[in-house]
Order: structure tokens, then C-alpha cells, then sequence
């Protein structure tokens, strides 16, 4: 399918993925490959926090300061930008955003204390608001019969940049040694590459996409002027908007302080060098490659025959096994069964990931935005509360592995009794759907 068919300026109702040729397929694919490059300068410095800790002495309370920094900075980031995109428009949205945050990514190098580095950590982490533009741009670009599994596969292959930093940001810094710099300078020259990333991506976000398939929003006035006046309170007092970011908290939430803590905890717990640490904690995020989008395409399955509450009911198994996997995984006492727990929480908890949103655009059609924003925000607040439990100096890492798979059971139960409506009507073929009736 091309820009030139008569459904050139309407979502696509299918994912043909080895497709340029459209507008929607040109977003899809730079959308999900800039995520990509957002992790890498989101977690960039994740793997070599072993160094960083030897290099600026930095306590287990710091660390898990700096943890907390990382994630929460993004809460009230992704607000904000799920508003702008409704408003303003992913392309300008997601460009600005890229700009922004690649200058703290280049100029972390320059911390030379705890206090300089926590500053740069909390500034990168505004880059995690990204999720919330690549999951908008999807939901407008794609007809809702296929909405979710467009949503799980581009979230998916973006959040696969967590794993690929792990293993890739150690092989970066291991170069640079061998290059003869020390490794007070090798971990701050490593992050001069996910800086470039960012640059290149802004570059391609704004020549290669659009707002929607209908074109951009400063050309579709109309349009934009309804988007401004949906009623946010539809969304805040919507039970059902909640009942999703508890459970992106435990899902996402997860996912984001695993990728900053499992190096050191296969390093302090297994007395694994930095790159096999980084090697092993990088098969997490890999599992992005295929899981996140067997959670949506399974979603939109189950929708097209049980509705929104068979997507409901899918979501609320995915977290409960996730945690029990989880609950496994805490009490592991050798490497190999550390890493099958490893492996069994992480399909469940990125599945369970990519059959949030599988629900979360049909939410509130009118204020797609807003809904993936205040869904999103959630899974870094969940990030941020689970830092608490990595910092304290009273819990080991194994027990606050432990309480956050009881907090997932606790929040498949939530979702379980969470009445989340009827289906869309995926039969109708003749559906029109624009930025605002997506559903």
C-alpha cells in the first residue's frame, strides 16, 4: 500500500512491516526505531553503574537515589507531552523532546560528585516520556482491529534498546579502555554515542513522519481545534484510566528498574564481571524482540471476541504470573535458576505490557493523549516506588524483589474486577478513522 491509494489518509488496517511506502508505515518504523535510541540514552548509564559507583564512591543509598532520579523525572514529563501531542502533534513533540534531552546525555560526562551526577540523571530522565509519543503516533496511524498489535510491536522493539544498552554500553566502554583512557574517562566518553543516536533520530522524526495520516496538525485546523476542547475530566475521573496505570506500574514500572539494577545485582550477587552482568541483564530487555507484541496481538484477538473485558481478563493473568515469577526469582541461589525466573517474569511482565495497551486507546477516544500520558506516567511511578525498596539499606535487593511480585498479584486482582466495556465495532470495514474517531 502506498500514499497514493484512497486509503492513503486513513489508519491502516493492517501491519505490513516490510512496507516504506506509505506514510504510516515510514512512521511506524522511525517511531519505534527512535524509541530505540531513547533507551539507550535513558539507560545508557545503567550497565556501568559498578564503575560509576567505584568512580564517584557512591553509597547504596545514592545509588537507589539515583535510581529513583532516573524514573521520575518522566513522570510529570509524560503529562505534559501526552497533552502537547494532542495539541501540538507528535512530530514537533517527539523532535523537541529528542533535542532537549541529548544535551544532558552529552554532558553527563561532567559529573564529578554524587550531587552533578543525580542533577544529570534526573535530566535524562525526561527522555522517558518518549514511550508516551511512539504509543500516540501508533494508536493515530492504525485502524483500531489492529491498533494493539501495532502499539505492543513498536513499544516492544523500542523497549528491546534496554537490553541492547546493557550488552552493547559495556563493549563501548571496554573499547574506550582499550583505546588507553581510564575509566573515570571511558564511562563519561561512552555516553557521547546514545548523545549522537538522539540527534540522528530528531533528524529523521522530522523529515520522515507526520502527525497522522491525513497530514500534519497545523494543516488539519479543524481538527485540532475539537481535540482542544475534550474534557479531561472524562479521563481523570475514569476509574478505568487508574485501574491501567496501576497495572503499567507493576508491568513497566518493573521492566524500567530492572534494566537499572540488574547489573549490579548480578554483580554483587553472583561476583559477575561488568560484562557478563551486562550481557546477561541485556537478555531481559532482548525478549522485547517477540514478547511485548505477543501480548498485544494476543489482546487484540481476544478483543474481537470477548471485548474490552477479555483484554481485561488477559492483562490481570499476565501480571498475576509475573509476579509469582518474580516471588521465584528473588529466592534464586544459583545463576542458572536466577536467570529461568529471569526469563519466566520477563515474558509475562512484557506481554502484560503490550496488552495494556492494547486497551488503553480505547479508553477515551477524544483524549488518546492524555490517557496513554496518565497510563504511562504510572508505570514510572511504579519505577520510582520500587527504587525506594532498592535504596533502603535494610532491604536486600532479592527482598524488594520479593515484595514487588506480591504488589503484582495484589494488581492482578485489580484488574480483574475492573469493568472495562464493550468492544469496538473491528467488523466494520468501512470505519473511517481520523485523530480524533479512533475508535
Amino acid at each position: 500500500m502506498n500514499d497514493s491509494n484512497s486509503n492513503a489518509n486513513q489508519p491502516f488496517d493492517k501491519l505490513p512491516i516490510f512496507s516504506l511506502s506509505s506514510v504510516q508505515m515510514r512512521t511506524f518504523h522511525v517511531t519505534w526505531l527512535t524509541f530505540f535510541a531513547c533507551f539507550f540514552g535513558w539507560f545508557g548509564l545503567a550497565p556501568l553503574m559498578p564503575t560509576i559507583r567505584e568512580d564517584l564512591g557512591l553509597t547504596k543509598a545514592q545509588v537507589g537515589n539515583i535510581i529513583i532520579a532516573s524514573v521520575s523525572a518522566t513522570i510529570i514529563a509524560r503529562l505534559f507531552i501526552g497533552r502537547l501531542c494532542d495539541t501540538w502533534g507528535p512530530r514537533k513533540t517527539y523532535t523537541a523532546l529528542l533535542l532537549f534531552c541529548s544535551i544532558p546525555v552529552f554532558l553527563v560526562g561532567l559529573a564529578n560528585s554524587y550531587e552533578t551526577f543525580l542533577l544529570f540523571r534526573l535530566a535524562i530522565g525526561v527522555i522517558g516520556a518518549s514511550f508516551v509519543i511512539t504509543q500516540y503516533h501508533t494508536s493515530v496511524m492504525f485502524a483500531p482491529n489492529i491498533k494493539g498489535t501495532a502499539n505492543a510491536v513498536a513499544g516492544g522493539w523500542g523497549n528491546l534498546g534496554g537490553g541492547v544498552t546493557n550488552m552493547v554500553m559495556p563493549l563501548i566502554f571496554a573499547s574506550i579502555l582499550a583505546a588507553g583512557y581510564s575509566k573515570h574517562d571511558a564511562w563519561r566518553l561512552a555516553m557521547i554515542v546514545p548523545g549522537v543516536l538522539l540527534l540522528v533520530c530528531a533528524i529523521l522524526y522530522w523529515k520522515f513522519t507526520k502527525d497522522s495520516p491525513s497530514g500534519n496538525y497545523e494543516d488539519i485546523n479543524r481538527e485540532i481545534e475539537v481535540a482542544e476542547k475534550a474534557d479531561w475530566r472524562e479521563v481523570v475521573l475514569d476509574w478505568r484510566v487508574w485501574s491501567l496505570a496501576f497495572a503499567y506500574s507493576i508491568c513497566f514500572g518493573m521492566e524500567i528498574t530492572f534494566d537499572n539494577v540488574a547489573a549490579l545485582y548480578f554483580v554483587d550477587n553472583f561476583h559477575l564481571d561488568m560484562k557478563m552482568a551486562g550481557f546477561i541483564a541485556g537478555t531481559f530487555g532482548l525478549m522485547n524482540i517477540f514478547a511485548r507484541a505477543v501480548g498485544g496481538i494476543w489482546a487484540d484477538s481476544i478483543g474481537r471476541k470477548w471485548g474490552l473485558a477479555g483484554k481485561g481478563r488477559l492483562l490481570a493473568v499476565l501480571i498475576c504470573i509475573e509476579g509469582l515469577g518474580l516471588m521465584m526469582f528473588s529466592g534464586a541461589v544459583s545463576l542458572w535458576v536466577a536467570i529461568t525466573w529471569m526469563v519466566v517474569f520477563a515474558l509475562f511482565l512484557k506481554m502484560a505490557n503490550g496488552a495494556t495497551y492494547a486497551l488503553t486507546p480505547f479508553i477515551n477516544p477524544k483524549n488518546v493523549g492524555m490517557v496513554a500520558g496518565i497510563v504511562g506516567a504510572g508505570g514510572n511511578i511504579g519505577g520510582m516506588m520500587m527504587g525506594f525498596l532498592f535504596k533502603n539499606p535494610n532491604i536486600t535487593y532479592s527482598t524488594a524483589f520479593l515484595y514487588i511480585g506480591g504488589m503484582a498479584v495484589l494488581a492482578a486482582l485489580v484488574i480483574a474486577i475492573t469493568k472495562f466495556g464493550k468492544v469496538p465495532d473491528y467488523a466494520n470495514k468501512s470505519l473511517k478513522v481520523n485523530v480524533l474517531e479512533r475508535v
